[in-house]
């Protein structure tokens, strides 16, 4: 409660000091707090306001990618019932190979339904779970067409988890704040997927274990958080996802973040301040907010 209560006086300095001259103006000021750069694109579905800084920027997109890999894997479902239910084994050479197994290394006696490996990628970020999705989809290059298909121009993977690049010199495994914003709200709040299949993701993604320190907390108390991270060299760290509470519709938010040194330590403060400064902007031109 601390930590929340500390970033969310940071972030309101920040935007008391810069007067929000635009909507962008409290995130040029944190952005200037570290050695790197923020890319945002926030929607308030409640009256299409959007919020955008380095929004076409290319961003290094590391776990975030297993969004657009369990949404392949539950749109492809549609056509085929049974799919979910289908068990793939593996052994201890994936783990080995795939590091970060915390729920695929408990079952690589009997090995995984698919369903459970959607899960365990979404929810504890399962690398081994999401490289196997990933094969059993037809490799990275399914995936980019998958997000192509939805619209999502700029979204590349080339990689595999565990060799995701993280340089932002580097074109491959990128994507920009806007494209996976608007991919998020096709998937989580339009008809990409099944009823059902929407209502699964994003259940997966309220449970998510690793993003307590970012976007949720930067979020306002009462609000639930369903959201994907991500993390890798360059101090890269990511959250997307949609926020909401009972008095409001969601807020969709992309947030990636670089720095410009290999070993850089992540900044999950940046998320947070950004998460809040994005809130606070929200709230003053929709009355939902005061309802909270």
């Amino acid at each position: 409660m601390k930590l929340r209560s500390s970033l969310f006086a940071t972030a309101m300095a920040l935007c008391t000091t810069t007067a929000f001259a635009d909507n962008t103006a409290a995130l040029k000021a944190l952005e200037k707090t570290f050695d790197g750069q923020i890319g945002v694109y926030a929607i308030d579905t409640n009256n299409n306001k959007i919020i955008a800084y380095r929004a076409d920027q290319a961003f290094p997109m590391q776990s975030t990618l297993k969004f657009m890999v369990v949404s392949a894997l539950l749109k492809q479902s549609e056509s085929q019932p049974s799919l979910l239910q289908k068990n793939i084994t593996y052994t201890q050479n994936d783990l080995n190979t795939w590091p970060w197994h915390p729920v695929t290394g408990q079952h690589v006696n009997t090995g995984m339904t698919l369903q459970a490996l959607a899960e365990a990628a979404t929810t504890y970020s399962d690398n081994t779970a999401a490289n196997l999705l990933i094969k059993y989809l037809g490799g990275p290059q399914a995936i980019t067409q998958f997000a192509h298909a939805i619209g999502n121009a700029s979204f590349n993977v080339e990689h595999y988890e565990g060799n995701l690049n993280s340089n932002p010199k580097n074109t491959d495994d990128t994507v920009t704040p806007h494209d996976m914003a608007i991919s998020l709200q096709k998937v989580l709040l339009g008809n990409v997927l099944t009823t059902n299949d929407r209502n699964e993701l994003t259940t997966w993604m309220q449970n998510n274990t690793t993003g307590y320190q970012r976007m949720r907390a930067g979020t306002p108390l009462g609000w639930n958080v369903a959201d994907k991270t991500g993390t890798g060299d360059y101090g890269v760290a990511n959250d997307i996802g949609i926020l909401w509470s009972p008095a409001c519709k969601p807020i969709v938010l992309a947030i990636y973040t670089v720095q410009n040194q290999k070993n850089a330590t992540k900044r999950d403060d940046i998320l947070a301040s950004t998460t809040h400064i994005v809130m606070s902007e929200f709230a003053k031109e929709d009355a939902c907010f005061s309802m909270t």
